[in-house]
């Protein structure tokens, strides 16, 4: 974690701690401040920052290999959505990525037209967020596919 990650989980803390004993606190207060320290840990860890596909496993197939290569960057648009970048050999193929307000999903847009990106075009939800890997899976459905992002 950095400086700015570990002032973020201080300030929930005393958050938390501030409205449990404080009769006038709510509890949209402690939603409040969950949210902030989400969003701040999903701009600071995860936009415009660069990544290769670690795992991509597909009913048991691993599509790995077809990634070699592709670099992917999140660009910030709002906090909640904005361009993702594919690159490879030079090429950079643009499309879009959002997430929801608890920063649970992550949702890929891609041209469709590269026969690579068919399997990341999806609502993804996180089941991992730890650095240096992003762990997903098929947002509200159980099939058995396995997208991991390494951070560079």
């Amino acid at each position: 974690m950095n400086r700015k990650t570990d002032f973020f989980s201080y300030s929930l803390l005393v958050t938390i701690f501030f409205c449990l004993f404080s009769p006038g606190c709510s509890k949209s207060a402690i939603e409040q401040a969950q949210q902030a320290n989400a969003q701040n840990y999903f701009e600071d860890n995860f936009l415009n920052r660069d990544y290769i596909v670690h795992l991509a496993t597909d009913n048991g197939a691993d599509l790995t290999a077809q990634y070699t290569g592709f670099v992917f960057r999140l660009v910030k648009g709002t906090s909640f959505d904005g361009p993702i970048n594919a690159s490879k050999n030079g090429t950079t193929y643009t499309g879009s990525w959002s997430t929801n307000a608890d920063y649970s999903k992550l949702v890929i847009s891609l041209p469709v037209s590269v026969p690579e990106f068919i399997f990341l075009v999806r609502e993804w939800k996180f089941t991992r967020k730890g650095i240096p890997i992003l762990e997903l899976a098929p947002w509200g459905t159980t099939e058995a596919k396995v997208l991991h992002m390494e951070r560079l």
